[in-house]
């Protein structure tokens, strides 16, 4: 499961952060953000006792959040994050969440780490961009910070996130959440809880084997969905095109330099907004084989919603009308019977923290 990127779906609403320093995020960044509260809540849930702490740890950045039970953000912190040092990561997670609590009382703790996280939700078993491995996370900063922490998995948290305040919130009973990024994590809501499996390592969407003896994943197996529909088969699907017909990608190749190993996301998305053929004929194909795998799952939990969030899904229909289209025509067979609408994620770059925040609340 990956961490999510930012969506190109319509932004919350910015409010302004009161008492605390905010750590680096300016009043009116796009990281300060208000998540629309599901319907028949009302109140800004801002009591002392209702503010939850939500803390995002990823490759590249920890984020740390004040919560209301509406799903506001009224406080954020933010520090690069020392990926190969466990014991400067858990020391920049114990700052944020000391800096924010300088601020507001807060009741709990949630962290959404991207890695494995065991079914007691207080240990990382393993963490592919960070140094952990094995580690009893909860203890060490509850023990740190003085608040009752749970640790989620970060695409768990950022499901949890959008079935609550995000573009599931309609949705009574499940949904599915595939983060297109680098690679493609998931998350799974059923009967309104969050799936986390027997061993607390469900919805390795971009992990299921869709080509047998295919592409040779990171996680060790051959022909994994992510090799075929993530933001780094989108890039190299493109080069492939551009290097065996450089006539089909003028324009991706003149954002390059002229340099195929330039291509990068988002020149492919640059190039296919202004009709490159090559850079269009790319989003094609990983539409394709995203919109197979969505079906996949919903041929086995349907769920009532699939939610498609992460940094690919900034180019909005390039990626989502292809996956619509083969989403539909792999469940064909069912004819009029009800199919899960497809949708792109809505509370960008803040999903982990209030997901987090409000799985700690529980």
């Amino acid at each position: 499961m990956t961490a999510p990127e930012s969506s190109a779906a319509t932004e919350p609403a910015v409010i302004e952060p009161a008492v605390v320093e905010l750590g680096g995020i300016e009043p009116g960044s796009p990281e300060l953000r208000v998540a629309a509260g599901p319907a028949g809540q009302g109140g800004d849930g801002s009591t002392a006792s209702n503010l939850t702490i939500g803390v995002d740890v990823g490759g590249t950045k920890v984020l740390a959040g004040v919560v209301t039970p509406d799903g506001q953000v009224v406080a954020t912190a933010r520090r690069e994050t020392p990926a190969a040092d466990v014991g400067k990561t858990l020391e920049l997670i114990v700052e944020v969440i000391t800096e924010l609590t300088k601020g507001h009382q807060v009741r709990a703790v949630g962290i959404g780490a991207a890695g494995w996280i065991d079914e007691t939700r207080s240990r990382v078993h393993f963490a592919p961009n960070l140094a952990w491995r094995n580690e009893p996370l909860r203890d060490k900063v509850a023990d740190q910070v003085g608040l009752p922490v749970v640790v989620e998995n970060d695409a768990n948290a950022a499901a949890w996130a959008e079935f609550r305040y995000g573009s599931a919130r309609d949705a009574v009973d499940s949904m599915a959440l595939f983060t297109v990024g680098t690679g493609i994590g998931g998350g799974l809501v059923l009967r309104g809880e969050v799936w986390r499996g027997a061993h607390g390592m469900a919805a390795e969407m971009g992990h299921a084997r869709v080509v047998p003896d295919g592409r040779l994943c990171g996680c060790g197996r051959l022909g994994c969905l992510e090799q075929y529909a993530s933001g780094s088969a989108l890039v190299r699907a493109a080069r492939e095109r551009a290097q065996a017909d450089p006539a089909t990608a003028r324009r991706l190749l003149e954002l390059a330099g002229g340099q195929v190993e330039a291509i990068n996301g988002p020149l492919v998305t640059q190039a296919a907004r202004e009709g490159d053929p090559a850079a269009r004929a790319a989003f094609a194909e990983v539409g394709r084989w995203l919109g197979s795998g969505m079906a996949d799952v919903v041929q086995l939990l349907d769920v009532e919603i699939v939610v498609v969030g992460g940094g690919v899904v900034e180019a909005g229909e390039l990626l989502l009308a292809p996956a619509r289209a083969a989403f539909v025509d792999q469940l064909a067979a069912r004819g009029s019977l009800p199919v899960a609408p497809v949708v792109a994620a809505q509370m960008g770059n803040l999903a982990g923290v209030v997901g987090a925040a409000d799985l700690a609340r529980r």
